[in-house]
């Protein structure tokens, strides 16, 4: 910003500002704090990035020569292994292999719209009625406890799902204890989504009402109260006051939520079936599905063009639901 001339009683003189140091370090505390999370993306998101290139590929596995001026087996795999064009992306679309594709993006899309949806309206629903509770106490314990399955493993989900529906199960004895008829939970495709809704809503619905419940808290209690007065009924004052707040915030989760619309939540969808094939047909998503071709020992070319697909989609995806909403309302678009 150059230099800045300064006068006073006595002779001119000259203070030099040093705007990008000065920024740095009047912003010192919260470029610490974005610090880790900064240092996560670029180690588990950019870093990985030049990886793409393999659905591209038939990758070999070669151990690189003593004078090559790179070691790691990877990386030289990935530099040597010859180009294919689109021919991997070409094993997804095969007569053999069409039908299956479709039938996990299918799952993967629905899933995902459903989870959106109830998710969005429990979520609000929970920091609505949090903030409304007068004591604060209880209204603390209450969402630290529906808090807490967030940190829970998706493993120890899927042994207590085991426990209450396989045919030895809990639910299975009460059955049988009562003269009915027993039911086989992991042959059941129509149990399936349901219990996928349940977990879904059980692990995050908690942590998703934190983004809600601090922007309701800092909404102006004087809007509540002028309401009240004027005789507005809770229901009227959440429409009115509470929705137009929370808005914002609405629609840039769920910008970025459709974005994710092609990816899953992998360990909920390979855990809790069991590996029950049966229902494949209704719990396998995408990433299940590369996983498996991985698992298989098919060429990684197959499951890394069906990645880059989920990226690229999903990219796209948050490109045009952003278009509409600058559209729409240019204000809450997120770029």
């Amino acid at each position: 910003m150059g230099a800045e001339t300064l006068t006073s009683s006595g002779p001119e003189y000259t203070v030099k500002k040093r705007w990008f140091t000065d920024k740095v370090y009047n912003n010192i505390s919260y470029l610490i704090m974005v610090l880790p999370g900064a240092i996560w993306l670029f180690l588990f998101s950019y870093l990985p990035m030049p990886g793409i290139i393999m659905a591209f590929k038939t990758y070999r596995l070669q151990r690189p020569p003593a004078d090559f001026w790179i070691q790691n087996k990877f990386v030289y795999s990935l530099l040597k292994s010859p180009w294919v064009g689109l021919k991997n992306f070409e094993y997804l679309t095969l007569p053999t292999n069409i039908d299956s594709t479709l039938t996990y993006i299918r799952n993967t899309v629905l899933y995902n719209l459903l989870f959106m949806v109830v998710g969005l309206v429990l979520s609000v629903a929970l920091a609505v009625v949090i903030y409304e509770l007068t004591n604060r106490f209880w209204a603390k314990l209450y969402h630290s406890i529906l808090f807490l399955p967030y940190f829970i493993s998706w493993i120890v989900v899927a042994y207590v799902v085991y426990a209450m529906g396989s045919s030895n199960g809990i639910i299975n004895d009460l059955l049988t204890q009562m003269g009915m008829k027993t039911i086989e939970v992991y042959k059941m495709k129509a149990a399936w989504p349901f219990i996928f809704l349940v977990a879904n809503l059980w692990k995050y619905t908690g942590n998703g009402s934190i983004i809600y419940l601090a922007t309701i808290t800092s909404i102006d209690r004087e809007l509540y109260e002028a309401a009240a007065i004027d005789g507005a009924t809770k229901w009227r004052q959440f429409v009115h006051i509470t929705l137009p707040h929370l808005i914002p915030v609405i629609v840039l989760l769920q910008i970025l939520a459709v974005g994710r619309i092609f990816g899953s939540d992998f360990d909920m969808f390979y855990t809790l079936p069991n590996g029950a094939a049966v229902v494949k047909d209704v719990t396998y998503t995408l990433d299940v599905f590369v996983y498996n071709m991985l698992r298989s020992g098919s060429p990684l070319g197959y499951p890394a063009a069906a990645a880059f697909l989920q990226s690229v989609v999903g990219f796209i995806l948050i490109l045009v639901t952003n278009f509409f909403v600058r559209k729409t309302r240019p204000e809450l678009a997120l770029f």
